[in-house]
């Protein structure tokens, strides 16, 4: 199906408010860059889609500047849970973990789920994996992400969620993702999350879900934003289904984020297609994309036009 002449490459940590302050903005970008050209180089050395999204969300979740891995935000008993999902679009088969704690990197397990019979584990089974997996225990945990919560207890945790992204506190939803079509036309999504921070113990979000995170043979989407809202819509399902069915990837994904937009959902989604078309969408006012298109790096952390979707 793929007729692509190069690999394609687009990658989130997360949505919000503003990227108020030059400083934030340039950090943020110089992270987001420096991932997207050590995957990129994955890719233009022949590997799947599928170890480009894992390395993509490995270097992700390894950033303390995202919320997923370290720098996770904490839960409202101080705990930090997160979760993670992988969509290999070829095989259309997807693994999650939810609410796993004391790993380096979630996303490895969900990579690990792929070859199971039951692929999507909580956080009871995410914990015998571990312990199956004899991977090393890791505390996620950074000083901003305790004084954070530290900070929210002593105003009876007034605020909807901690902030997301380190040098801005007005940012707060976070995720991260990647969608990769590697050269020989395979596409692979995956997304992974501290959740949103101070919410209830047991609280799921969309990152371990095919609402969050989704893939096959025609397009690959990665959700960010408020959870619930794009359990909601049942964005990333929604959007490569419409694909499946005939739209192209941009009309799919401007049918899917006008449904959210007259919902009031705050999200934002990135997104591929089998024929190298790269697409993103939000209704927040912020989405923290990068991507490759093939001729070079650009993101989308100064587009704040009128219009809900983009394409490349």
């Amino acid at each position: 199906m793929s007729n692509q002449s190069s690999p394609k490459l687009i990658i989130h940590g997360g949505a919000g408010s503003s990227l108020k302050g030059k400083g934030g903005l340039d950090a943020v970008r110089q992270s987001l860059h420096e991932i997207v050209a050590q995957v990129y180089q994955l890719l233009l050395d022949g590997k799947s889609a599928n170890e480009a999204v894992i390395l993509g969300c490995q270097l992700l979740e390894n950033n303390p500047r995202f919320n997923a891995g370290t720098g996770s935000v904490l839960q409202s008993d101080g705990q930090i849970r997160m979760s993670a999902s992988l969509m290999d679009g070829k095989k259309q088969r997807f693994s999650g973990i939810i609410n796993v704690s004391r790993v380096k990197n979630p996303i490895d397990l969900a990579k690990t789920l792929q070859d199971e019979e039951d692929r999507v584990l909580s956080d009871y089974g995410s914990a015998e994996l571990l312990r199956e997996l004899n991977l090393p225990i890791y505390d996620p945990l950074t000083d901003l992400r305790l004084h954070e919560w530290i900070e929210e207890r002593k105003d009876n945790f007034s605020r909807k969620m901690a902030g997301v992204v380190a040098e801005n506190e007005n940012a707060r939803r976070g995720t991260i993702g990647v969608v990769a079509l590697d050269m020989e036309g395979r596409i692979s999504a995956a997304t992974s999350t501290g959740g949103k921070g101070l919410e209830r113990i047991g609280r799921v979000s969309d990152s371990a879900m095919p609402a969050g995170n989704y893939a096959n043979s025609f397009a690959g989407v990665s959700c960010t934003g408020i959870g619930e809202d794009i359990i909601d819509e049942c964005l990333a399902a929604k959007v490569v289904i419409r694909t499946t069915d005939g739209l192209s990837l941009v009309e799919a994904m401007e049918k899917s984020m006008a449904e959210a937009h007259d919902n009031k959902r705050d999200l934002g989604a990135i997104a591929l297609s089998y024929d190298g078309k790269i697409v993103w969408g939000k209704t927040s006012e912020v989405l923290l994309a990068a991507y490759h298109d093939g001729n070079g790096i650009n993101d989308s952390l100064e587009w704040n036009d009128n219009s809900l979707v983009a394409t490349i």
